[in-house]
């Protein structure tokens, strides 16, 4: 498959905001979103059911479907953001207009049940898109300042850069060494969800990266226990921990695993690097990650670096 590289965003480009999962909590968060990023030069629009409300979708599938379709073919449009997760995404794959992508690739943002849209689009199109910040989650009050550069960075410049932890919050070794591999992955529990569908990436040679939030570790056991019984961890050249945020147990009174014993175990089954502890995931100081770019693991320094630029 060929990789499509969106063209890097310019003052002055027009960012689109759409809701593809759940709505936000309120329309001032979309205020503020527009406002931080129109003080950075940039354009904006929002799509027309961002605030739509079905139970916890943004609308029906129909109408977050029409808003992102929309804008993928609006050739003004340059970026797309989500502004929040939830869930929902996946219900939306079948509906996307993927020859679009192909004719117009865009900068593409979002991270948590949009891992599911980011997946699906390398998939069907060889895209790289971006998990990384949301606009009614962290752009529009107080953006973490490490959030902030990292994001625009990999937005705005062609250039190959490392992606590694700040140096108050380094990051763990589980397994020495290098890997080479596409880093592909997201939240854990939507990369799970996705397998055996036509919307899953092939994970053969890659380097996957994988977060979540609120799974008591048992789950968690269970989503790698079906990495490992699909035969996709054997097959990975590299894994990274993101941040498993808020993963306890349900009843700690009750005999169980520290969600950081079931991640350890994982790893001792592998013969490749693993790096545990990345700044990444459902946190306000994070990385964001280019999905589908060809990267080198060096897990013993805690860094990724880029082996190609993420936008031309």
């Amino acid at each position: 498959m060929k990789l499509l590289q969106p063209p890097r965003l310019r003052r002055g480009d027009l960012i689109a905001l759409i809701s593809p999962a759940s709505a936000p909590s309120s329309s001032d968060k979309i205020g503020k979103a527009i406002r931080y990023l129109e003080s950075l030069g940039y354009r904006t629009t929002v799509g027309k059911h961002a605030m739509a409300q079905r139970g916890y979708l943004a609308g029906t599938d129909e109408q977050r479907a029409s808003d992102l379709n929309e804008m993928l073919n609006d050739r003004n449009v340059k970026a797309i953001i989500a502004l929040r997760g939830g869930y929902g995404t996946p219900r939306l794959l079948p509906l996307i207009d993927y020859r679009a992508v192909k004719k117009n690739p865009k900068v593409i943002v979002g991270y948590s049940d949009l891992t599911a849209l980011q997946l699906a689009l390398f998939k069907k199109t060889g895209l790289i898109t971006f998990s990384g910040p949301m606009a009614a989650v962290e752009l529009w009050e107080r953006i973490d300042p490490f959030t902030e550069e990292n994001f625009w960075e990999l937005l705005t410049s062609p250039a190959k850069r490392i992606l590694s932890n700040p140096p108050d919050s380094p990051s763990v070794p589980l397994r020495k060494g290098n890997a080479r591999g596409r880093i592909l992955g997201g939240n854990l529990a939507l990369v799970v969800s996705m397998l055996g569908t036509p919307f899953s990436p092939e994970f053969k040679n890659a380097i996957l990266v994988v977060e979540d939030i609120d799974e008591a570790p048992h789950r968690v056991d269970r989503m790698f226990m079906h990495l490992e019984n699909a035969g996709i961890l054997k097959s990975l050249r590299g894994l990274i921990y993101g941040q498993f945020t808020d993963c306890v147990p349900s009843d700690p009174s009750t005999p169980h695993l520290t969600v950081e014993e079931v991640l350890k175990e994982f790893a001792g089954r592998l013969r490749v690097p693993v790096l545990s502890g990345l700044q990444y995931g459902h946190i306000a100081k994070k990385l964001t990650i280019p999905f589908g770019l060809q990267v080198e693991l060096n897990a013993e320094k805690g860094t990724i670096a880029m082996l190609e630029p993420a936008v031309t």
